[in-house]
């Protein structure tokens, strides 16, 4: 029987899921909101994506940060693995929604890169 305090060996999946899934909560939250400006501002594309790439260093960085709360050893590792599972379910769901060829576009490694920076940025502060 675990005593009161004491902490379980292993990984703790559902604590690193919740993390995932205020992540993509949040993900939708500012996507609308993108919608919204881009309806009511015209911005232009270069705007846009500059915009779509500032939502996945926050989103994975607010998914580092939380998983750093709860570890309480090597949180920046943690941050970038939820950084890296953000990114692959975001290449997965691009991949089954658009044509293989555009799946992501140019913009793979760069996606990649900066899902994994901003979940390990917000574990290392977290």
């Amino acid at each position: 029987m675990e005593k009161r305090g004491e902490r379980k060996e292993g990984v703790p999946v559902l604590a690193l899921a919740k993390c995932l899934l205020a992540s993509y909560v949040l993900t939708l939250l500012l996507l609308c909101l993108l919608a919204l400006l881009l309806y009511k501002l015209h911005l232009t594309e270069g705007m846009v994506t500059i915009a779509i790439s500032a939502i996945y260093v926050i989103t994975t960085f607010m998914a580092g940060f939380l998983a750093g709360k709860k570890m309480e050893t090597q949180k920046f590792l943690w941050g970038a693995l939820l950084g890296a599972v953000y990114f692959v379910i975001l290449a997965v769901v691009s991949a089954l929604i658009k044509t293989p060829e555009t799946a992501l576009g140019n913009s793979f490694w760069t996606t990649m890169v900066l899902c994994v920076a901003g979940g390990t940025l917000g574990g290392m502060l977290g």
